[in-house]
């Protein structure tokens, strides 16, 4: 039988992740993620993100890649490295100096949330027809992959009503710190490789993290003392729109990952049709 890894073809998550405009998702999860006083104090302490950006993006883009596309041991292999990687890692809370570990199912959950709720919310808002079952489908299957990062299935919001409950009763644990207007800034204003710092390129990636900063939710933009009138999520979706009918011009087909080209050979292989 052949093995599809954690989803596979008739999954609402690949789908979803067939979308070249989920970059922009990623950028967006990393904004949300920085709110969490503890996730942020981790990733300062512990990443040289700021030094190899580019480095840091291809690991997480390649994890994400074999967790979606990946067969199981494939998958498996990738969540025993992370997990083994975040057992390790020691940080100090920002307020208490208490030390914690990176594992706490607590930051954990936070990341895989705003994770699999930003891919789904930037898809849903970019034009990708989703009906509400599938987004309920989307975040129930996407339990599968937080389960190999160690988290208990039952406790990770699995339907987008409960997506919406828990970030509500996250919200108070919430803070802009200077650790998260630090990465906000970083992640709005990075060095541009290849002396690309005043070209084009640079307005075009200062573009697209203002797109991601306008798809959050109006409360997140509002802890970072943003705007956070939901008028203006309209004009966010548009934009979002507008770029992924830009990208779907790009044949994608040709820069494909070899895991994605995998994947599909499987499917092939076993005479289906996505």
């Amino acid at each position: 039988m052949t093995d599809f890894g954690l989803y596979g073809p008739g999954s609402v998550t690949w789908k979803v992740h067939d979308e070249p405009i989920l970059f922009v998702a990623g950028l967006r999860a990393l904004i949300l993620q920085s709110l969490h006083p503890r996730a942020i104090a981790g990733v300062a302490q512990n990443s040289d993100y700021k030094s190899r950006p580019a480095h840091r993006l291809e690991q997480t883009s390649d994890y994400v890649i074999t967790m979606i596309y990946g067969t199981t041991p494939e998958a498996q292999r990738a969540a025993a490295r992370v997990r083994g990687i975040h057992s390790r890692m020691r940080a100090h809370d920002l307020f208490t100096g208490e030390e914690f570990r990176l594992d706490e199912p607590e930051l954990l959950r936070w990341v895989h949330v705003t994770e699999v709720e930003s891919f789904l919310t930037v898809a849903r808002r970019a034009g990708v027809r989703l009906t509400d079952a599938e987004a309920d489908r989307y975040f129930d299957e996407q339990r599968r992959g937080a389960a190999l990062l160690g988290l208990d299935p039952e406790t990770v919001p699995g339907s987008v009503a409960e997506v919406e409950r828990y970030y509500a009763d996250m919200q108070p644990r919430l803070a802009m710190t200077k650790e998260a207007a630090d990465t906000l800034f970083f992640l709005t204003w990075p060095p541009m490789p290849f002396k690309l710092g005043w070209t084009p390129v640079r307005a075009a990636y200062l573009g697209v993290a203002s797109l991601a900063i306008g798809l959050l939710p109006a409360w997140a933009r509002r802890f970072y003392g943003l705007p956070g009138i939901e008028a203006a999520d309209p004009a966010a979706s548009l934009s979002a729109r507008m770029l992924r009918l830009s990208l779907l011009a790009f044949p994608w087909a040709l820069v494909r990952t070899p895991m994605y080209k995998a994947a599909m050979k499987r499917v092939e292989d076993a005479g289906l049709k996505i």
